[in-house]
């Protein structure tokens, strides 16, 4: 015969399966009684003001505690305007981006058309065994055309392409972006199931994805959640192979600025770097640019593809649409030489603005930009002198405006001594000229000072043998002595430097002379002005060939 259970044991069990039920009745029954009571010692008129008030005020809180509990729910699931999401749909078709209009970035579209094979070819790709591709990096200084080319993706694939920048997830509320996040891939499944597939193209989503930040107390950022949510919604992509889903993320930060979560394979594991075009893509996005617009056909597309080293395509756009803005200034019909270097000009050094100056001052801003202009042409390795100024530009009140012939991505010695030289030219040449030098010097010293210094302590280029980043070292553990000796090499460097520098102006004193008086006459000298008169003297340029 089964034993019956104690009582005590039963009451147990009900406290575990009804406590809480119990506990909120008593939690409202205790306070209600003691109030009854307390109101009961009351003077009748007050009992009944206070009852009076207290019915009027119960549907209020109850009202405000539903109006509560909805605003949450619309918050955290999407249904309120906050959560509200931009992104809407637009057919391959309407995206109309095709590989022939993606100009200046060979290598990034190459490597396009292999993701795009991979979406049209998922079904091969699964039967072999192969991983569906799921997520895709564009990274690339800003203007290269990422978002360009991920619009051409969605053309080429046929697939509809769904848009929103990173930005949009970012609130003060928390649970919004999360939402938004959710919201998004709803749609993007949506689309996916009407046509075939979906391109979910997330710009700036540095946004929402860089590295995590975790409090001590237990709390994160908003970001956080939002990027958690990121991750699960394509963690269930690859659950779901139904859907031909492809993310594809946007970022001019580098990589190392970004979560690894986001990194790992089945995430985005795929990566292309759109970098700044080659001289032959610079070439390719001048013509493109120029087809649009009226413009002199016997423009030489090769020099100014030279003579805009380091250009991404929205620059390069902007420098024709600046002509064209000038061309009209100046009364012309088409787009001319003139127009499109003032344009790059415009776009590099800023506009003129004319400031009234002493004669005196002229002339020594006119010597200042002639000593850089004269050291930057004979000594420097790389760069060509294009245009020097003595009309202001933002701060400045004169400007030597020079470009290397080619993209160059790493500065030997010759060339860190010949950038601290060409610093020197404007100093040395005003103390050659006048005895004595102005603040106008400031920036040139603390350019040149800089490289000094990184020659230094960062690249080893010291005369005590030493190598490594010294500045990686703590201070406290270099001697007094060896910090001394460092200081003083970087000291080294800079009279050295400037010693040849005067020892050069002073040789070439006729030729400084010159440039200073055509600069006061003219106060703009162009490069084959310039070119003239260094061949006047017999000086041809030291850097091979001519871009002229």
């Amino acid at each position: 015969m089964k034993p019956k259970p104690k009582f005590w044991k039963k009451i147990k069990r009900f406290l575990s399966h009804h406590g809480f039920i119990i506990g909120v009745i008593l939690l409202i029954s205790i306070p209600t009684i003691f109030g009854i009571i307390l109101l009961m010692g009351v003077d009748p008129y007050q009992r009944r003001t206070i009852l009076a008030s207290s019915l009027i005020w119960l549907p209020i809180g109850a009202i405000n505690t539903i109006l509560f509990v909805i605003f949450l729910y619309w918050l955290h699931y999407g249904g309120s305007s906050f959560a509200k999401l931009t992104a809407k749909g637009v057919k391959s078709s309407k995206v109309n981006v095709h590989w022939d209009d993606v100009i200046g970035m060979d290598e990034a579209k190459q490597e396009a058309m292999e993701v795009v094979n991979l979406i049209k070819d998922r079904t091969k790709i699964k039967r072999i065994g192969g991983k569906v591709l799921r997520g895709l990096l564009l990274i690339g200084p800003p203007g290269c055309g990422k978002t360009y080319l991920a619009k051409a993706i969605a053309t080429e694939s046929g697939l509809p392409f769904l848009s929103i920048s990173g930005s949009e997830f970012v609130e003060i509320f928390v649970g919004v972006g999360a939402a938004r996040m959710r919201k998004l891939f709803k749609e993007a499944r949506s689309l996916a199931e009407e046509y075939g597939g979906c391109i979910v193209f997330i710009d700036e989503i540095d946004s929402v994805a860089r590295r995590r930040v975790f409090s001590v107390f237990g709390g994160t950022e908003e970001t956080n959640s939002t990027q958690n949510q990121l991750l699960a919604e394509m963690d269930g992509l690859k659950a779901d192979d139904n859907h031909n889903i492809v993310v594809i993320g946007a970022t001019n930060a580098s990589e190392d600025t970004l979560d690894p979560a986001l990194l790992r394979p089945g995430r985005f594991d795929r990566k292309i770097y759109v970098d700044r075009p080659s001289l032959k893509d610079r070439e390719k996005l001048f013509e493109y640019y120029l087809s649009k617009v009226k413009h002199d056909p016997d423009i030489d597309i090769g020099r100014l593809a030279r003579r805009a080293v380091y250009k991404s395509p929205a620059e390069i756009a902007n420098i024709v649409r600046e002509a064209t803005i000038i061309a009209l200034r100046n009364g012309k019909e088409s787009v001319g030489w003139k127009e499109l270097s003032e344009a790059m000009e415009r776009v590099d050094l800023g506009i003129k603005h004319r400031r009234h100056l002493s004669p005196k001052e002229k002339e020594r801003v006119a010597y200042h930009e002639a000593g850089h202009l004269v050291v930057m042409y004979l000594l420097h390795p790389t760069d060509d002198v294009f245009k020097a100024s003595i009309i202001s530009r933002r701060s400045t009140l004169g400007v030597v405006y020079h470009q290397p012939r080619e993209e160059i991505y790493t500065s030997d010695k010759e060339r860190l001594l010949a950038n601290i030289k060409v610093s020197f030219g404007g100093y040395t040449a005003e103390k050659i000229r006048f005895g004595n030098t102005s603040d106008g010097v400031l920036a040139d010293f603390q350019n040149a000072t800089q490289i000094a210094h990184t020659m230094v302590w960062k690249l080893g280029m010291n005369s005590l043998g030493l190598v490594g980043d010294l500045t990686a070292i703590p201070p406290e553990q270099l001697s007094e002595e060896l910090r001394s000796k460092l200081n003083q090499d970087v000291q080294n460097i800079l009279s050295s430097a400037q010693k040849e520098v005067e020892e050069l102006l002073q040789q070439e004193r006729h030729i400084l002379d010159r440039f200073a008086q055509e600069l006061i006459a003219k106060e703009e000298l162009e490069y084959d002005e310039i070119e003239r008169i260094f061949a006047e003297y017999g000086k041809t340029n030291p850097r091979f060939g001519s871009i002229g």
